[in-house]
Order: C-alpha cells, then structure tokens, then sequence
C-alpha cells in the first residue's frame, strides 16, 4: 500500500467538477495551447529501446560533481538569492521569505529506485536542512518534479502550496492539509501578501503519474517578488506562448528554464538549448538560469551537452546566463556567476 501511494491519485469530487470548468480541459484531458504530441509522428520505438539499453557513456559524469552544503536557514538576501539543487529544484529568499519549487531530494526520478538515480553529488540536501517554507511552488505532478518521499518530509515546515490545477489531490493524499493548497488555472494568480503575487501561465508539455495522462495541469508561473520579477518555467516544449508571455508579464529580471533532457523523438515537450535561448529571448528576460539537467539521466545525451550548447547560443545573441553549481548561491543585481565548473570533471569517451 504504501509503494501505490507514491502514484498519487487523480482528481475526484470538487476538484473535478472546477477542472472540468477549465476552457483548457476538453474531452477528460487538460489539452496543451498548440496542438502537441508527447512523440514525434515519425518516433521509432525500437530505437528508443535500442538507445535506452545503450546510452552514451556520458549520459553520467565520471566524478562526484562539485557543490556547495550552505546553511539555507540563515542566508541573508536583501534581493531574490536562488539556491540550485540540480535539475528543476531550487529554493528562493528574499528579504524573509522563502519559496521553494519542485523539491526532489529522495535521489530518485521515478516511483522506483533502480530508475533514474541522482549522480553523486546532486543530493547533499535534504528536507531538514530547510527552513519554514513560505511557498511551496510545484509546476506539474512528474516524478522529476514532484516528490513523495520529500513532500511527506516537507510537508510541516510548508505554509502554503501553490499548484496548477488537479495536482492538489496527490498532495491530500500524501497527507498535505487541504486549507494549505492553492490550485491555479492557466492565467489565474495568487497575491501572497503585499509585494508577492504569482500568477500561473501555460506551458508546453503533459501530466501524469501512471497510465492516464493528463488529468491534472502542468503551468509555467510569473512570480512577482518584492519589486524584481522571475519567470519560473516548468518543464515545457517550444511554441508561440513565451512571447505571448513576454509581451504581456515581461520583461524579466531572470527566467528559469528548461534546458536538458530533450531529444529527436520528443521535440515539443522539452526545449532543444537552442530554443531555451530564444525563448529568454521572446520573455524578455535579462538572464537566463538554465535548470533541468546535472541530476537525472531521462535522454541520451552527454550530461553537460545542454549547459555547453546554452553557452554557445546564449553567447551568439549576447543573452547573460548564470550558471551556478549545485548549492551556490546567486543574487539578483549581483554580478553573473558563469563559472564553468562542469568542464572540472574529468571527460570519458562516447
């Protein structure tokens, strides 16, 4: 019983009757803006196991990857200072208020834990290394962005969840008190408190946790923050939504976004670097902090191949991107931290 409960459960009851309120939710599925197939029409399976059962040898750093343990309890931030735990995972402070968005720290990307383990490294936090969390902010209910493991540890020190719509029920059903969960559709926004406002904002991409796709929403998030804005991505493919965002919440003091795991069979899901450059580009964002990749392998790709290709692009257009190691910490105002401390770790051969 308690390996199901990491499955979650799909929306019942009232929350079923407001999705199905949802302009977005169409024939019992939350359906994408521009019309969106998880695979490409021409995907080939048998390569894709082929590949699964032989990836590169450097899907996966050959060393330990170089981070950072700061006392996340005590960091001063007069402006938004963001802490990255690799992949989709990061924690944010400003002034005296913390938000924390899509927290996994089980070290595994899946319901299972011989599939999609962490790289070492990646985990040197855990759930009680954090202070009391203002906002716990989570962008769809996938297993590499939502945790059950680290939601159940979490869960006391969370006043307030903020979620697209539907994915509240995973969380009751891990125990979350209902009054703590705020569920938002695809251009609804939540004012925190005077100063704090998040407003959710479409995505590219789909939901699900088991078989049935699509039953809960994935959203993007324009977080307002003390007089800077940041534009939190999610996972999402490529389309017409970021400058539509760009035109009407932009520009950005930074967008966060996707920037790993993507490939050929899946190109409207996950952004190509190339495409996580242009779409900074439509937001118009003034840094771009590439996330999604340096914890899980879920493509196969070199582990650094994203990070190495958003700086030549980003380079390209003269796009200022930040590139903190896990555990750092950077300050919105401060100058740009682009160390390339992926290029320390020793390099095998494909």
């Amino acid at each position: 019983m308690k390996f199901q409960k990491v499955f979650g459960k799909n929306p019942a009851g009232k929350r079923l009757e407001r999705i199905r309120q949802s302009r977005h939710y169409k024939n019992g599925s939350f359906q994408n803006v521009e019309k969106t197939a998880v695979m490409s029409e021409d995907a080939s399976y048998v390569k894709m196991t082929r590949e699964y059962f032989n990836k590169l040898k450097t899907v996966k750093p050959v060393a330990k990857l170089p981070s950072f343990k700061n006392d996340l309890k005590n960091i001063v931030a007069a402006a938004p200072s963001i802490v990255w735990f690799g992949h989709s995972s990061y924690f944010i402070k400003s002034k005296n208020f913390t938000l924390l968005v899509d927290p996994v720290f089980s070290g595994n990307a899946s319901p299972v834990t011989f599939f999609g383990q962490s790289f070492p490294g990646s985990d040197i936090y855990s759930a009680e290394d954090f202070p009391d969390i203002n906002v716990l902010i989570q962008t769809h209910d996938h297993y590499d962005h939502l945790d059950y493991k680290t939601i159940t540890k979490l869960s006391d020190k969370v006043k307030q969840v903020v979620t697209p719509l539907g994915v509240g029920s995973h969380l009751e059903h891990w125990g979350m008190d209902s009054q703590k969960i705020i569920e938002l559709d695809w251009g609804e926004s939540h004012a925190i408190e005077d100063g704090i406002k998040l407003t959710a904002t479409p995505s590219r991409h789909f939901s699900g946790r088991a078989f049935k796709r699509n039953q809960t929403l994935w959203a993007s998030y324009v977080l307002e923050l003390h007089g800077y804005k940041l534009f939190l991505g999610g996972d999402s493919g490529y389309d017409s939504q970021f400058k539509q965002i760009g035109d009407r919440y932009g520009p950005f003091d930074l967008a966060l976004l996707e920037s790993g795991q993507y490939g050929t069979d899946w190109p409207h899901i996950h952004m190509f670097p190339e495409e996580t450059v242009q779409a900074t580009l439509d937001l118009k964002a003034k840094v771009l902090m590439p996330v999604h990749w340096g914890k899980f392998v879920l493509a196969n790709h070199a582990w650094d191949e994203p990070i190495g290709r958003i700086i030549v692009a980003a380079k390209n257009v003269n796009l200022a991107v930040v590139t903190p190691a896990i555990g750092e910490v950077i300050t919105l105002g401060s100058p740009n931290q682009t160390n390339h401390w992926w290029n320390s770790i020793e390099k095998t051969t494909k």
